[in-house]
């Protein structure tokens, strides 16, 4: 915690000071007491010992993040606006547009996060908010990116967000027209029967989205051109084409058709789990009986029992111990005429279990090799991978394990660096958009041979995990 060492925060929690926007006595609240209680109930159906470090306090981790993530349904956006309307006068005796009176304003690049009412998986944003004042009056700059995070927090589509925000600000600054533009990445979070089906697994999706009002109602009006102009001046290019079709396709990947295809192989999920998540529904302020998420509570448990714990050993044993055989009759591993071998930019997907959040990225994995010897198989390294990331995890104990795992095989001179984004980072109080975490793992050799180890570390690409849009747009900078 740095400077705020876990006593004093425990002294400022008892003084009643607010701490992360929340007061002393909200462990206490209702809705807090009800989501503990649904993640107690699902930590269970993952066959998770409850009172293991790393679990005792996840049902409150998790209840501070998803009531925070969904505070919209709290705020109202009319009462942002309305506190910061100002007089401004347009053109004095002149033909035009301007200031008060018809000038375009734009605000871009607003980074937001939400959460996908289908799946309940949360998703980034990047929204454009542009609107023409009327009346001789504007608002505060800051009140569009409130208005936009009253609407992001919350369960939500991307289309019915852009038309919420859209009719706020409308409604509420009563200006000639507002137009709103959403970028939004939802990550596509495979299991592992889809990665054997599809080896070149997408891990997003990414859609466009758009609405207007007044002068910008109409889809085709040149004010949208001078509007779109202005995005490209950021590097953000877009045409109408791509707007139009970008909803076409199956935005929440929980209910594409591999996914659906998948999921009816699946046995039906556990009702007592169900049941906790349609009561974490109800605790957040929402209706579960809402057509758009009737179906919401099944897919989340289908997802959530990917990291169920125990298969996942027990195929890791039975593969693990396979190949060991097949190392052992091919030889013991020399240490003359070495060379480091590298495997790059593994892929990898899992579950924070501090917050019950997503984290993906890569994993680069070194170990020596003596000449002569083949290489131990690409396809095992990255079947480790998955296995050991398809489990509540903390990435130091998962960089931790793949290294290990592979030192079995491989004679204990191995190196692992895991490079990941996690959502819990976005999606809390923190919202460090963009921030990424780098652990490493150093056994044998590598530990002591500052030379091997630079030599691997430089071997790795300069790259991002982070999800990049089309053109060189990169959702998070």
């Amino acid at each position: 915690m740095g400077a705020l060492d876990e006593e004093h925060f425990n002294v400022e929690l008892e003084n009643g000071v607010k701490l992360d926007c929340l007061e002393l006595g909200f462990e206490e609240e209702p809705e807090t007491l009800a989501i503990e209680n649904a993640v107690t109930v699902l930590l269970q159906g993952l066959g998770e010992d409850i009172n293991r470090e790393g679990l005792k306090k996840t049902p409150l981790r998790v209840a501070k993040a998803l009531l925070h993530g969904t505070k919209g349904y709290k705020q109202k956006a009319k009462e942002i606006i309305h506190s910061a309307l100002f007089p401004e006068a347009g053109l004095d005796n002149a033909v035009g547009h301007a200031g008060g009176a018809g000038g375009i304003v734009i605000v871009r690049d607003l980074d937001l996060f939400s959460y996908c009412e289908s799946c309940l998986l949360p998703f980034q944003v990047k929204c454009h908010v542009g609107y023409v004042p009327s009346g001789q009056r504007v608002v505060g700059l800051s009140k569009l990116s409130r208005v936009a995070d009253v609407f992001a927090r919350r369960l939500q589509d991307p289309q019915r967000m852009a038309e919420e925000i859209c009719s706020a600000l409308h409604h509420g600054i009563k200006p000639a027209g507002v137009a709103i533009i959403l970028q939004c990445l939802h990550i596509h979070f495979p299991n592992l029967e889809s990665l054997l089906l599809d080896s070149n697994h997408q891990g997003w999706v990414k859609v466009l989205v758009r609405s207007g009002s007044g002068v910008f109602e109409n889809k085709n009006a040149d004010i949208w051109s001078d509007f779109l102009s202005l995005l490209k001046f950021r590097g953000i290019n877009f045409d109408k084409n791509q707007m139009k079709d970008s909803m076409e396709q199956c935005w929440c990947p929980s209910k594409s058709s591999l996914s659906a295809k998948i999921s009816s192989k699946i046995e039906p999920p556990n009702p007592g789990m169900v049941t906790a998540v349609t009561s974490l529904l109800r605790s957040l302020g929402e209706d579960p009986l809402r057509e758009e998420l009737v179906g919401t509570p099944n897919r989340f448990v289908k997802w959530l029992m990917n990291f169920q714990n125990a298969k996942l050993e027990m195929k890791l044993n039975g593969f693990g111990c396979g190949r060991i055989d097949t190392l052992k009759a091919n030889g013991d591993i020399g240490y003359n005429k070495e060379q480091i071998h590298s495997e790059l930019n593994l892929s990898l997907w899992s579950q924070c279990e501090h917050h019950l959040l997503p984290f993906y990225g890569v994993v680069h994995i070194g170990y020596f090799c003596s000449e002569g010897f083949n290489p131990i198989g690409k396809s095992l390294l990255q079947s480790i991978v998955h296995f050991y990331g398809f489990k509540l995890q903390v990435q130091e104990r998962l960089t931790r394990q793949i290294a290990e795992t592979v030192s079995s095989f491989l004679g204990g001179d191995v190196i692992v660096v895991l490079e990941a984004n996690h959502t819990c980072m976005i999606s809390r109080g923190i919202e460090k958009f963009g921030s990424n975490t780098a652990t490493v793992a150093v056994l044998g050799r590598f530990s002591t041979d500052p030379a091997a180890r630079a030599m691997f570390l430089q071997s790795i690409p300069n790259t991002t995990t982070s999800g990049v849009y089309a053109d060189g747009n990169s959702l998070q900078k």
